[in-house]
């Protein structure tokens, strides 16, 4: 199969930017045969990070699998905002592929941290990170049911929580809605479910003058700002993407 013949296909299949998925699936084939099933794959609009195995955020290539959430760039936002404060210790629940936690720790040689999440897979695949980055004596990974097994405190607390309302899942595009975890994406309801876990906990593992960060849905920032208030955060601030989106509430504890 040619690449012409590759992006005609992928260009039937409805996918968007489809010579720039042919690349990449040409430069992780290892021969014509993988190839072709790239394409078939892809065109079954299964993404290309999960088809190769490898998705790049923020200043590395991070091992992904269909056990994590897909990292977007959106969550970069995240990592930037929290690259903003100073802390020694941080605190990512739902960590997934490790993503986030261990871009922070990459970024500050003198931090340690640690990752949680409630999927056994989840952690497998953060601990192929975690190695692959050269993090094992920084970063320690954790099974824990958000708070369950956390003992604090901590000057940083991070999430990219589940919070696709369980109406708006049935519209997800079929890449996220079929191939990234539920778990991951929807909590069911209204979507806040985790972030009512998260304030109400938050505050008693957090040193004075911690900071709390958790990424949130672009039409969300009222109701998850209500509920820092409601848990006693202050310096409340709404952080926006790059496409000018609510993004990230960031506050601190005082």
């Amino acid at each position: 199969m040619t690449e012409a013949e590759a992006v005609a296909i992928l260009t039937a299949a409805e996918i968007e930017g489809p010579a720039q998925d042919v690349r990449r699936l040409r430069q992780a084939a290892r021969d014509d045969s993988q190839f072709s099933d790239f394409i078939t794959r892809r065109a079954a609009r299964e993404p290309v990070s999960l088809i190769i195995g490898r998705r790049a955020f923020w200043t590395h290539d991070f091992r992904v699998t269909p056990a994590v959430l897909d990292p977007r760039p959106d969550t970069e936002t995240l990592v930037e905002a929290a690259l903003a404060v100073p802390f020694t210790r941080v605190l990512d629940l739902g960590t997934g592929s490790g993503c986030i936690l261990l871009s922070l720790l990459s970024e500050r040689p003198e931090a340690q941290g640690l990752g949680v999440d409630c999927s056994e897979d989840a952690l497998d695949v953060a601990q192929i990170n975690r190695a692959e980055l050269g993090l094992d004596a920084r970063a320690t990974l954790t099974q824990s049911d958000w708070f369950s097994a956390v003992n604090g405190p901590f000057d940083l607390i991070v999430s990219n929580p589940p919070y696709i309302t369980e109406a708006a899942f049935s519209t997800l595009a079929p890449e996220v809605k079929d191939h990234d975890p539920k778990i991951a994406l929807t909590p069911g309801g209204d979507g806040l479910d985790a972030y009512r876990i998260i304030c109400a906990e938050a505050p008693r593992y957090l040193t004075d003058g911690g900071a709390l960060m958790v990424e949130i849905g672009f039409d969300q920032a009222t109701a998850v700002k209500a509920l820092f208030a409601q848990a006693g955060f202050s310096d409340i601030r709404i952080i926006r993407d790059i496409n000018g989106k609510d993004r990230v509430i960031a506050a601190v504890l005082r």
